[in-house]
């Protein structure tokens, strides 16, 4: 395949929603509503919280929501979603890992690592990045790297621990669950794009 094919933009699953081709207005709406069902799933998927012995960080089902909404909506709708879910928490929604809320706790980094995160996986799937195995486990991965990019220095700062240390109790118990997470796009992005007929 060629450089020139690599970059051109594609569509992501959300566009084959009906209401691509009708009128503005109905657009919105669709988008709108998906922005909305983005960050909801991403509320729900949060609540799937699992303490990690030693670690303020449990582990969720939020980080791979966030990464589903990013290559399913696309990078603009993305960006959308995930903020729209970290100003309602921030706002007061409990709705953040194990029902938490407020901004500055010691796992808000992660929240605004999913913010960069979403839009760069939403971009590379505008670009095939959903399209096969190996590009997903590849978008996902970067994906994931964003999030700890943020995630791990920003709970170093607020818990006063090491980098090092930040690493230990943030990234390290996280990895084999990554692991199972990509391996799950994987399997569910390329697959959904056989039965919509659309690879390529």
């Amino acid at each position: 395949m060629s450089t020139a094919a690599l970059s051109r933009p594609r569509a992501v699953l959300a566009d084959l929603l009906p209401a691509a081709t009708a009128s503005r207005a109905r657009v919105r709406v669709r988008d709108a509503t998906l922005v909305l069902g983005g960050a909801a799933l991403t509320g729900i998927a949060a609540q799937i919280a699992v303490p990690v012995p030693g670690s303020p960080v449990p582990v969720t089902g939020q980080t791979f929501a966030a990464l589903l909404v990013g290559a399913s909506l696309g990078a603009r709708r993305g960006l959308l979603s995930l903020a729209l879910y970290a100003l309602a928490g921030m706002a007061g929604m409990p709705w953040f890992a194990g029902g938490a809320s407020g901004a500055g706790g010691a796992t808000f980094g992660y929240v605004l690592g999913m913010l960069l995160a979403a839009t760069a996986v939403g971009a590379l799937a505008r670009r095939g990045g959903d399209r096969g195995v190996l590009r997903t486990a590849a978008t996902m991965a970067a994906g994931t790297a964003l999030i700890y990019a943020v995630g791990v220095p920003y709970l170093a700062l607020s818990t006063g621990m090491s980098f090092g240390e930040a690493v230990a109790a943030g990234l390290v118990p996280f990895l084999i669950g990554d692991a199972l997470k990509a391996a799950l796009a994987m399997g569910a992005l390329p697959t959904a794009w056989k039965l919509a007929g659309r690879r390529g």
